[in-house]
């Protein structure tokens, strides 16, 4: 494998990892609620989850998908209930007050973490991605030490960006506008979770 064709599958994910989805919108609301250490921990679980999927796609889920299209179907409908059952839990609390926890002694890093695998596993889009765009960007043959090398990006690339979110909505600014406006910013994050379920279990 040359350079410029892992700088290629660098990049590629790259991209698919800054897109706006579930993984950003949760990153977003758990750095302006919880703090950094907190979306730290989300950030690691949903780096995690990623190189689930990255490695599923390279041991063949895709064609295990192709071959059961009912897992897939399955797979959808469950991921998208996750997301709306996690959007739900967000508009019934939005109109309670919110105490801010320091960075220093971050809530439920465990719970953090979790939060973050799940979120990513319940989506379907990395799946569609890592099975159908990732794995045709590496060439074939890849040997396996370039693929550990492969996956330690993804994971770096899902730290990165969750990661800038979390730590550009943990500071003062957009926590102080977080306290005045909570019930609405809480369920206009509801609002958009839940319609990225219905679309995930919809197409």
């Amino acid at each position: 494998m040359t350079l410029a064709a892992l700088a290629t599958v660098w990049f590629v994910h790259l991209l698919a990892a800054a897109s706006p989805g579930p993984a950003i919108l949760m990153a977003a609301r758990t750095g302006v609620t919880q703090g950094f250490v907190t979306g730290m921990w989300l950030s690691l679980g949903i780096g995690v989850g990623a190189l689930v999927w990255a490695v599923a796609a390279l041991f063949g889920m895709a064609t295990l998908f192709h071959l059961a299209p009912s897992l897939l179907w399955a797979f959808k409908i469950g991921g998208g209930l996750f997301l709306l059952w996690i959007a739900f839990q967000m508009w019934r609390h939005a109109p309670e007050p919110l105490e801010m926890p320091t960075e220093a002694t971050p809530a439920t890093p465990f719970a953090a973490f979790r939060l973050g695998v799940l979120t990513q596993l319940a989506n379907p889009k990395p799946a569609v991605f890592f099975g159908a765009v990732f794995v045709n960007t590496i060439p074939a043959g890849t040997s396996l030490p370039w693929i550990g090398v492969i996956l330690i990006l993804v994971l770096l690339n899902e730290l990165a960006c969750t990661l800038a979110v979390a730590r550009a909505f943990s500071l003062a600014g957009p926590r102080s506008t977080y306290q005045r406006f909570k019930l609405y910013i809480d369920r206009s994050f509801g609002g958009l979770l839940a319609l990225l379920g219905l679309k995930i279990a919809a197409t």
